[in-house]
């Protein structure tokens, strides 16, 4: 009688996949989406290899008083004088997996290591983005993510936003 393990496909390509994310992002490659950014603006990169995620991220400013994501990548916005680091992106590209992740799993942004500690889908009205993005030069290093989330309407907005908090890992 012959015994036949099973093999696991799904944990062997999890294993390949941070294997290459974390060598890609030591080396400095970035995905193809980079390459369609200017090459004046400085691409970054950011991933959460227990959900998929990897993207790249490049800085977006202020416009009229509102911050607008890029198409296919990930934009980052801090504010100056701030440890904080937010980082949008549309739930149907960058960010379609980002509704799977966990308090407690690691995120890697800019080559250093982040930690999740929370995670909260609220109302688009609750949300104030100065106290949101707001922070001293003493507090711990910080990224929030944030995403649309909820009903979708029909101008492309969403009735709600979700927001993972991540502190810096020393």
């Amino acid at each position: 009688m012959e015994i036949k393990k099973r093999f696991d496909f799904r944990k062997v390509f999890a294993a390949l996949y941070i294997a290459v994310s974390l060598t890609f992002i030591t080396i400095g490659l970035q995905p193809a989406e980079a390459a369609s950014q200017s090459l004046d603006t400085p691409v970054t990169s950011m991933s959460i290899p227990t959900i998929g995620l990897q993207s790249a991220v490049t800085e977006v400013a202020l416009k009229d008083k509102k911050l607008s994501a890029p198409d296919l990548i990930v934009g980052s916005f801090k504010k100056k004088n701030s440890n904080k680091t937010l980082l949008i992106g549309h739930s149907t590209t960058a960010f379609k997996s980002l509704k799977n992740v966990a308090v407690g799993e690691i995120v890697i942004y800019d080559n250093k290591l982040y930690k999740i500690q929370s995670t909260e889908t609220l109302r688009k009205e609750d949300i104030n983005m100065n106290s949101l993005v707001r922070g001293k030069k003493e507090d711990p290093e910080t990224i929030i993510i944030m995403t649309c989330s909820g009903s979708l309407y029909e101008d492309g907005d969403a009735s709600h936003r979700l927001i993972v908090t991540a502190t810096r890992l020393d």
